[in-house]
């Protein structure tokens, strides 16, 4: 699990492919001995496992599920990525529950400045804009945000200075394409929601989730 709030940005030295699936290298500045084999790190939002070490190199293999649905696959090598290391139990929770399993991949529609901050619409497939609600989280290439606005399958974000100056939203602009995880809270009321009907007590209704304090 991870909380959308990016420790470090880091480069992109190579992507090779292997058939469907790829191998990603990725410069990144953490301190030695503070990342080894087997660490789970978020890659613009994407859940990858270190599998070798090299210096400040790191590098993840990626399953065609992976390239299919994010934009690893359209990647270039110089290209910056956020990366954020699972959180640990101990730590404190100050963006949202991230899991890494990135849903979908947005582009973005429109980028308008507003008094020193910068305004971010971003459009998703339609199947996909269930999930995302007005002042809910959203998770755009691993970073944790707030929905200010949905309308339809559209959806916009307030990104202050600091947050754009550490990520590499400071460098997106309409057309981009971006890693996008829904709040895996809504994908997982929607799924108790399809057993509505089920068993003798009827399963998980709208009125029982409202009775118990979920709407």
């Amino acid at each position: 699990m991870f909380t959308g709030l990016i420790e470090n940005i880091g480069r992109l030295v190579a992507l090779s492919r292997t058939g469907s699936a790829a191998r990603l290298k990725v410069a990144a500045e953490y301190p030695a001995g503070e990342v080894n084999l087997g660490d789970s790190i978020a890659v613009n939002g994407v859940c990858l496992t270190v599998t070798t070490i090299d210096g400040d190199t790191l590098s993840f293999d990626t399953s065609p599920e992976t390239l299919e649905h994010s934009t690893f696959r359209i990647l270039q090598p110089g290209a910056r990525v956020n990366l954020e290391r699972a959180l640990r139990v101990s730590s404190r929770l100050d963006g949202h529950i991230v899991s890494g399993h990135v849903d979908c991949i947005a582009t973005v529609v429109e980028r308008r400045p507003v008094s020193g901050n910068v305004i971010f619409t971003f459009a998703v497939p339609p199947e996909h804009a269930r999930f995302i609600a007005a002042k809910g989280s959203v998770a755009v290439d691993g970073i944790s945000l707030t929905v200010n606005t949905v309308e339809e399958n559209r959806f916009t974000v307030n990104i202050i200075p600091l947050t754009a100056d550490h990520t590499t939203l400071s460098e997106r602009k309409p057309g981009d394409q971006v890693n996008v995880e829904t709040d895996i809270l809504a994908k997982y009321m929607e799924r108790l929601l399809s057993f509505r009907g089920c068993g003798d007590d009827g399963g998980v209704t709208l009125e029982l989730l409202a009775k118990s304090g979920f709407m």
